[in-house]
């Protein structure tokens, strides 16, 4: 049985086991008293993490590309010789590296931090790189309906998580064409399944203003 800890990034995963009908099992935790969970700090104490039989995983594109690689049957990934497959890749990583990364930046330094310390330079780095590469999701959906092309791919679910991650905590507000995106993509049963399944625990729902 694959099993989820944690929260945040770790609905990227629980959508994209639910796209491809993956059983598994949310194990909850509360990272502001991770220090007192033992069986987690044994997992990891970064965040969140996947356990499938005696792998454990932390990141959350390479555990999307490992569910997909083991599990996908190609459903939701790009071959390396279809064309579209450098799109594929770069918006898959794109997802955390240019856009939630920065934006968990942003959401700290505006909301999080100490009132002396917000707005701080490094905060308005990382809500210029934030809108700089959604500069690239904005001009790639301009020519199709999905970051891969004509079809729905992981690539979506990661830009979908940092977008909906941003307009969530209010540092960021979508245009026209990200509405329209996040419009066919959170309208697929398989996030509406994840949502249900991340709500059900009171630590996701309470704890994770990505979701």
């Amino acid at each position: 049985m694959l099993t989820v800890y944690g929260e945040g990034r770790g609905f990227r995963v629980v959508w994209l086991l639910e796209e491809l009908g993956l059983a598994y099992r949310l194990r909850p935790v509360d990272l502001l008293a991770a220090e007192k969970d033992r069986d987690f700090l044994a997992i990891n104490p970064a965040g969140f993490a996947l356990q499938d039989g005696e792998t454990i995983m932390v990141e959350s594109i390479a555990i999307l590309e490992y569910l997909l690689a083991r599990h996908g049957s190609g459903s939701l990934a790009v071959a390396p010789d279809d064309p579209a497959f450098a799109s594929y890749l770069q918006f898959l990583h794109l997802g955390e590296a240019g856009l939630a990364g920065p934006m968990n930046a942003v959401l700290v330094g505006r909301q999080l931090a100490p009132e002396a310390e917000r707005n701080v330079r490094v905060t308005c780095w990382a809500l210029e790189t934030f809108e700089s590469r959604l500069g690239l999701v904005i001009r790639r959906l301009a020519d199709c309906p999905y970051l891969a092309g004509d079809r729905f791919t992981a690539a979506d679910i990661s830009v979908s998580y940092a977008l909906l991650l941003g307009l969530r905590t209010g540092n960021y507000v979508p245009g026209s064409t990200e509405r329209d995106y996040l419009a066919r993509t959170t309208a697929r049963p398989a996030y509406a399944r994840a949502m249900e399944s991340c709500q059900a625990t009171k630590a996701w729902a309470a704890r994770s203003p990505g979701l």
